[in-house]
């Protein structure tokens, strides 16, 4: 997708609907200056808000992604073409994401360990060798849960036994058995548990 022309667009039709980048941010509750990175191609609109920026604009989701007024000859192409794009962009953005859950992980290892060390080997006092392992400990934590979100949203997990892709709950994700990010779950559609792997694609 071009986000230099859909930010081109996106100014266009709120200029044509009368509108400044202020008014446009409070009808979404956001800051204009999300608004400002849309508009200079810095930023895509969140997909939790496309739906309705598109209604206050008068375009069609499909309209927006292209950049601009699609005709009827050319709406299934575009809109092919479109949502080919939004699922490589989520595939991206979900590698990303998966490589970050490894550094949030063993960034939370290295700090546990540090304090851990620092409080045993370094002269201190002993309040101040308690604060530093639960200081440690308290990092380590909220670094794992993050890592543990990533680990259910980013991706799919795919059934070993019919194959359905899906996205787990959290308590699934927290209580089944796993071998890195193979997982021993229960899947939705077969209600069968198998090891599961996780996969970028759902196709």
């Amino acid at each position: 997708m071009d986000q230099i022309k859909i930010g081109k667009f996106i100014a266009e039709c709120r200029k044509k609907n009368g509108l400044t980048q202020m008014q446009l941010a409070e009808k979404l509750n956001i800051t204009d200056r999300a608004v400002s990175k849309w508009e200079t191609g810095r930023a895509m609109p969140d997909s939790a808000i496309m739906l309705e920026l598109c209604g206050i604009l008068k375009i069609t989701v499909n309209d927006l992604l292209s950049g601009e007024v699609v005709t009827v000859d050319n709406y299934d192409k575009n809109l092919e073409k479109n949502l080919i794009e939004m699922v490589k962009a989520k595939e991206e953005a979900d590698r990303k994401m998966l490589r970050l859950e490894i550094v949030m992980g063993v960034m939370s290892v290295v700090v546990l360990l540090g304090c851990c060390l620092a409080a045993a080997y370094l002269p201190m006092k002993d309040w101040i060798r308690v604060c530093i392992i639960v200081a440690g400990f308290a990092v380590s934590l909220v670094g794992f849960i993050s890592a543990m979100k990533i680990e259910q949203i980013a991706g799919y997990y795919e059934c070993g036994k019919c194959h359905h892709k899906y996205v787990p709950s959290s308590k699934a994700i927290w209580t089944s058995m796993h071998m890195g990010r193979t997982r021993y779950m229960k899947c939705p559609k077969c209600h069968q548990r198998s090891w599961q792997k996780k996969v970028i694609s759902k196709d």
